[in-house]
C-alpha cells in the first residue's frame, strides 16, 4: 500500500488511469456515498436482509400453489444456495481487483460493454422491483381506504382511484426520500420497512391462518380438493412457468452486496460471506413460512398477489386491515432504497466522471418515478412484472454476470481455465442462461396459449 501511495504522489496521470481501470475514483466514491468500516456485522446482516426482502414474498404462495409444497421447497433451496455461491464469486472477484461496485467489475472484466450490461441489468431489475411495489400500492391502498370509510359501493370517488393514489404517494412520500444525498440516511425507514414485513409474516403464520382455513372464498370452499384439482389438471411444465422467475426475483440482492461490503467493519471476504449466508438463511425461512401458510389458507384459490386474496375474506377485519397497512408501508418505504442503485447505475453509464450535482440528482429521480408510475398504471398484472423481469435481469445478476466476471478477472496464473473453480463458474453461467431461456419460453407459451393468468386483472 505504501508503494501505491508513493506512486500516486509521483505520477498523478498514471494514478488516474490505474484508478479508472482497477478502483473507483475518489469522485465516484463521493457520488455513491461509500464509507469504510462503519457498519457492524449485525447491522450488515440487517441491511442485506432488507435488500433481499421485497414484494416478491407476496407471490410465493401462488408459486407454491402451482408447484406443490415439495417442488417449491426444492426450487427455493436451490435458488438460495446458488445465490450464496454467486455472492462468493462476486466477493472473490472484488477481492482480487479491489473493486466494490458491480458496474466497475463489469468494466474491469469486459471494458465498456461489461459496464453497460451490468448497469442495464441493475436498472431493469430495480425498475421491475419498484413497479411491483407501487403496483401493490395501486391496488391495496384504495381497498384499505374503502374499508376505513365503510364505503360498500364506490361510485368513482377520486380518493378510491388507485392511479391517483399511487401518484400522490410517489410525490408526497417516495420522492422526498429518494432525493436524499446518501443511502445511509434511509436507515431508519429501512428498518421500519423490514419490521412491517416481519409483522406481515407473523400474522400470516399464526393469527390469519388460524381462522381463515375452511372459509368460503369466491363462492367455493377452500380445502384439499382444490389442491388435487389444480395439481392434476395442469402439466408440470406450465405449473413452473412463473415459479423460477418469481423465486429468482425474490433473492436478488447482488447490486447491494459490494456497497454493504464496503461499509462493513473489519471487512474480509469470509466475514462478508457470513453476512450473506445469514441474510439468505433468514430470508429463506421467512419466504417459505409465508408461502406455506398463505398456500394452506387458500390452496388453489390463492391469487398472484396474496394480500388481495385475503381481502376477499373480510375486508373490514381489523387484523387484515393492519396487515395490509403494514405491507403498504413497507413497500412504499422500500422504493427509495431500490431507486438509489438505479440512479447510481445511470450516473455510471452516462456521467461516469462527474461529481455530485443536485439538479442531475433530482432530475434522475423525478424521471425514474415518472416512468415507473406509467408502468404501474398501464401494467395489466403483477405477474407480468415478476415474470419478465425475473426471467431476464435476475438470472444475469445472480448467475451469468458473477460467473463470467469471475472467469475473466481471476488470473490464469492463480486459477487456469480448466481448473475446478472456473469450470464450476462456467457451469453456473450456463445454468443462469438455461433459467432465462426456459422461463421466457414458458411465459411466452402460457401467454400465446390463451390461458395466461397474466392477462387477467385482479
Amino acid at each position: 500500500m505504501n508503494v501505491l501511495y508513493s506512486h500516486r504522489s509521483e505520477d498523478p496521470e498514471a494514478n488516474l488511469a490505474e484508478s479508472q481501470e482497477f478502483l473507483s475514483s475518489m469522485e465516484d466514491k463521493k457520488a455513491t456515498g461509500f464509507t469504510d468500516g462503519k457498519t457492524s456485522f449485525g447491522m450488515s446482516v440487517f441491511n442485506l436482509g432488507n435488500a433481499i426482502m421485497g414484494s416478491g414474498i407476496l407471490g410465493l404462495s401462488y408459486a407454491m400453489a402451482n408447484t406443490g409444497v415439495v417442488l417449491f421447497l426444492v426450487l427455493l433451496t436451490v435458488v438460495a444456495v446458488l445465490s450464496s455461491y454467486s455472492i462468493h464469486l462476486l466477493l472473490k472477484s472484488s477481492g482480487i481487483v479491489g473493486i466494490r461496485a458491480y458496474e466497475q467489475l463489469g468494466q474491469r472484466a469486459f471494458g465498456t460493454p461489461g459496464k453497460m450490461a451490468a448497469g442495464i441489468a441493475i436498472t431493469l431489475q430495480n425498475i421491475g422491483a419498484m413497479s411491483s411495489y407501487l403496483y401493490i400500492v395501486k391496488y391495496e391502498f384504495p381497498l384499505v381506504i374503502q374499508a376505513f370509510l365503510g364505503v360498500d359501493n364506490p361510485s368513482g370517488e377520486w380518493y378510491l382511484n388507485g392511479n391517483y393514489l399511487v401518484i400522490m404517494v410517489s410525490i408526497s412520500v417516495i420522492l422526498p426520500l429518494a432525493l436524499m444525498k446518501q443511502l445511509g440516511y434511509l436507515g431508519y425507514t429501512s428498518g421500519f420497512s423490514l419490521t412491517c414485513m416481519v409483522f406481515f409474516l407473523i400474522s400470516v403464520c399464526t393469527v390469519i391462518n388460524s381462522y381463515s382455513i375452511g372459509l368460503h372464498v369466491g363462492g367455493k370452499r377452500v380445502g384439499a380438493g382444490a389442491t388435487v384439482s389444480m395439481v392434476t389438471s395442469q402439466s408440470i411444465v406450465f405449473q413452473t412457468a412463473y415459479t423460477i422467475p418469481i423465486l429468482a426475483f425474490a433473492f436478488v440482492c447482488h447490486p447491494e452486496v459490494l456497497p454493504i461490503y464496503t461499509e462493513l467493519k473489519n471487512p474480509t471476504k469470509q466475514r462478508m460471506q457470513h453476512v450473506s449466508n445469514i441474510s439468505i438463511v433468514v430470508m429463506y425461512t421467512m419466504y417459505f413460512l409465508a408461502a406455506l401458510f398463505g398456500y394452506l389458507t387458500f390452496y388453489g384459490e390463492v391469487e398472484s398477489e396474496l394480500l388481495h386474496t385475503y381481502s376477499r375474506l373480510d375486508p373490514y377485519d381489523t387484523l387484515i386491515l393492519c396487515v395490509r397497512l403494514a405491507v403498504l408501508t413497507a413497500v412504499t418505504l422500500t422504493v427509495p432504497i431500490v431507486l438509489f442503485p438505479v440512479r447510481r447505475a445511470i450516473q455510471q453509464l452516462f456521467f461516469p466522471n462527474k461529481t455530485f450535482y443536485w439538479p442531475r440528482h433530482i432530475a434522475i429521480a423525478v424521471t425514474l418515478l415518472t416512468l415507473i408510475n406509467m408502468l404501474v398504471i398501464f401494467a395489466p398484472n403483477i405477474l407480468g412484472i415478476f415474470g419478465i423481469i425475473g426471467a431476464t435481469s435476475a438470472p444475469c445478476l445472480i448467475f451469468i454476470f458473477p460467473a463470467v466476471f469471475y472467469i475473466r478477472i481471476v488470473p490464469e496464473e492463480e486459477e487456469p481455465m480448466r481448473s475446478t473453480p472456473k469450470i464450476l463458474a462456467a457451469c453456473f453461467a450456463g445454468i443462469g442462461f438455461l433459467f432465462m431461456v426456459m422461463s421466457l419460453s414458458f411465459i411466452l407459451i402460457d401467454w400465446t396459449s390463451g390461458s395466461s393468468k397474466a392477462s387477467s386483472g385482479h
